[in-house]
């Protein structure tokens, strides 16, 4: 994670940021915090990167890298804005003696990558490419499944699909194309469909370790069906985080140190 010392909407790279409306740095801060101690609650070690005046898209860390069996494949940015963070993430992880590739086509990392049991999910359309994504397969030696998106409010596979355990995950159908449709339908025929509501308030962008599901507290009818599941969804408020477009998964990279 990445504490958004200097977190602020200065442009727009995604239809959720508007340099016109005021940013709360402070409450940003505040809001980060609670995520940050409730991973610690919930038993997880969190590891920090020192977050780099300039970038204030920095605290949305699941963007900076992608994780897999213990190598590190990193992040390059389609927006010139965001390209600095990349080698920053990718030397964080070399310092701690982790095998790394320095990736050579758009990939936009866990924004556009998310891995389950038995596949890595790429998301193209708005950022990544793929080219992005033979580059992972090459890298993981997992099969990767393109999925394009469809909607530029949902323009990372992140904010549109998240992974609950194994091979089981929740989507919002709306946000992909036909033929990715019927691609997660074959896959994935027991996903949990999210609704249009829940979508729209970020309710995909969570983060699951098998049992607890932490999502914005907003996504209230998505909370009561992963409940129905045997999941204990947690909600929390990063509404503030929400103004640069990225809310609990977008500020958590997760490490996969073993296969």
């Amino acid at each position: 994670m990445c504490r958004p010392t200097h977190f602020d909407v200065t442009y727009a790279i995604n239809p959720w940021m508007d340099p016109a409306k005021p940013v709360d740095t402070d409450l940003a801060v505040a809001q980060w915090e609670r995520l940050h101690a409730l991973y610690g609650e919930l038993g997880h070690r969190v590891d920090l990167i020192d977050p780099l005046p300039g970038l204030p898209d920095m605290v949305y860390a699941a963007n900076g890298a992608t994780v897999v069996d213990g190598r590190v494949l990193g992040a390059r940015f389609r927006n010139t804005e965001r390209a600095a963070e990349g080698p920053a993430y990718l030397e964080w992880f070399r310092a701690r003696g982790f095998e790394t590739r320095d990736p050579e086509y758009v990939n936009e990392g866990e924004g556009d990558l998310l891995t389950t049991a038995s596949y890595v999910l790429a998301g193209r359309g708005f950022r990544s490419v793929a080219d992005g994504h033979a580059e992972a397969q090459e890298f993981f030696g997992r099969p990767v499944v393109g999925l394009e998106l469809v909607d530029p409010r949902f323009y990372h596979l992140d904010t549109a699909l998240a992974v609950l355990d194994g091979d089981e995950i929740m989507y919002n159908p709306e946000a992909f194309s036909a033929g990715s449709r019927a691609v997660l339908r074959r896959l994935f025929p027991d996903a949990l469909l999210a609704d249009r509501a829940d979508a729209e308030v970020f309710g995909l962008n969570a983060i699951s370790d098998g049992l607890h599901v932490v999502l914005p507290e907003a996504a209230v009818g998505l909370a009561s069906r992963l409940r129905e599941r045997g999941f204990r969804p947690i909600g929390m408020d990063l509404s503030e985080l929400l103004k640069g477009g990225g809310s609990v998964k977008c500020c958590t990279l997760e490490i996969r140190a073993t296969a």
